[in-house]
């Protein structure tokens, strides 16, 4: 399977320019992050092969957007290394190298500028071209997002859904061959979930980008994903495929995937009972 899937990508073509495009490895190698004496990050490892969509679930709070930003390299380990094609991503030579772009939770979108501009912003600071390439660059990614109508509104007269797509589009500018993103369908309906699940999986198909996605959406994981790694407790306690991962009889998985309701002995009750008196 992963032979197949480098070979498909081998063949793809970056969406904007049409050179060929080359999605990236990633390799987290015992991995840990404290802050303030507090262990978040407990020895984590695994590789990241180019162009799959990898996913990172876990409960709150288990350490996973931690971890997303020493991959993206806006923080580093306390110890380990984590690598993208061999390089450190913290360092300038290697974000001069490899286009990596992360997509917020939240969208991270500026409110006085409008999409447009949102977009525009990354290849005019960068001077990736003329006014009229810019152009043409961001009204093609708003094209491939089905968003090209919300070009000059701003952030404000945006959905969740619209916002979430825009971010998605103004990260395709960046003509990433690694793509982040956190939580990218929370806070949306099941129909809207469904469509970014979609187009997700649609980028990794059509334009070589290697996709590393943190959620808790049961339903992205299963369908889209190559491979998920569960983090609790800041370990990463299981790696494997979807159909590996939905089989699994361990207790503490079970539990995370499929929780059972009981309103006769609800957990809420079950966690005040361990609180300290």
């Amino acid at each position: 399977m992963d032979t197949q899937m480098e070979s498909s990508c081998s063949k793809t073509r970056n969406p904007f320019t049409g050179a060929e495009a080359n999605a990236v490895s990633v390799k987290v190698d015992h991995v840990c992050k404290s802050f303030s004496g507090v262990e978040v990050l407990k020895d984590i490892s695994f590789e990241v092969i180019p162009g799959e969509i990898f996913v990172l679930m876990g409960p709150s709070g288990s350490g996973k957007s931690v971890l997303l930003r020493d991959i993206v390299g806006l923080d580093v380990p306390t110890s380990g290394t984590v690598t993208i094609d061999g390089q450190d991503p913290s360092l300038e030579a290697t974000r001069d190298r490899v286009r990596v772009a992360l997509v917020f939770q939240d969208g991270a979108l500026f409110n006085s500028l409008s999409v447009y501009d949102n977009l525009a912003l990354y290849p005019r600071e960068h001077r990736s071209g003329d006014e009229d390439s810019i152009s043409q660059k961001v009204m093609h990614a708003l094209k491939i997002l089905s968003v090209e109508d919300a070009a000059y509104k701003f952030p404000s007269e945006l959905s969740g859904g619209m916002k979430k797509r825009v971010s998605i589009a103004r990260a395709l500018v960046m003509e990433p061959q690694l793509l982040l993103y956190d939580e990218p369908t929370s806070e949306l309906d099941p129909v809207m979930s469904a469509t970014i699940s979609e187009i997700i999986a649609t980028l990794k198909n059509e334009y070589s980008v290697t996709s590393i996605v943190v959620t808790h959406d049961r339903a992205l994981a299963q369908t889209i994903s190559n491979r998920v790694g569960i983090i609790m407790g800041g370990e990463l306690i299981t790696l494997g495929t979807p159909a590996e991962l939905f089989a699994t009889k361990d207790p503490r998985l079970v539990d995370f995937l499929n929780p059972k309701i009981d309103i006769k002995n609800p957990r809420f009750k079950k966690l005040e009972s361990t609180k300290p008196s």
